[in-house]
């Protein structure tokens, strides 16, 4: 007996699959469950419209993902991260984050759909966006600190004037309270 499949059955086939089963299994099981049709010349007509139909919208649904992903090809994306002194990011960027950015950037992107390894330092990293089973592109991301890191001899320096600048002050109050 030939069964069009209306959904998977495991261990016999996919969706729109046509199957040959005992007539029991068909008759007793697969057609009372809803999992498939007798294969009659009509049914297959039926099947072969829907499946050509079902194509087109694939397909149009296919060009549409990769329309997208050649706009999305040409965007390099700068996320600005809180960091450390030694250039270690607090917490990471993720790809909540990278959604945030590509929506300031006019594109409504699902951040499930976005992968990317945990960013944990400043730098250039590399996201994947899968817009469709088969069209995937890969964004650059370059992760900056939120503040230019002063090297340690700048900080040092910065530091000396300060106490410098401090200790005049200091002669001129104590002169002041001696006068009195």
């Amino acid at each position: 007996m030939e069964i069009i499949l209306k959904e998977d059955v495991i261990g016999l086939g996919y969706k729109h699959d046509i199957v040959n089963v005992k007539a029991g299994y068909g008759r007793n099981y697969l057609i009372p469950q809803g999992k498939g049709v007798i294969a009659s010349e009509s049914a297959k007509k039926q099947l072969a419209e829907e499946l050509r139909q079902k194509a087109k919208k694939l397909e149009k649904i296919k060009a549409e993902a990769q329309a997208l992903g050649d706009k999305l090809a040409q965007v390099t994306l700068t996320i600005t991260a809180k960091v450390s002194n030694s250039g270690t990011i607090y917490g990471s960027v993720n790809s909540l984050m990278i959604a945030d950015e590509l929506k300031a950037l006019g594109f409504d992107i699902d951040r499930k759909l976005i992968t990317i390894k945990d960013v944990k330092t400043v730098g250039e990293h590399k996201a994947t966006v899968r817009l469709h089973k088969e069209v995937s592109v890969v964004i650059p991301v370059t992760v900056v600190g939120d503040a230019p890191l002063a090297a340690p001899e700048t900080q040092a320096e910065a530091a000396q004037p300060a106490a410098t600048e401090e200790a005049p002050a200091a002669e001129a109050e104590a002169e002041t309270e001696a006068e009195a």
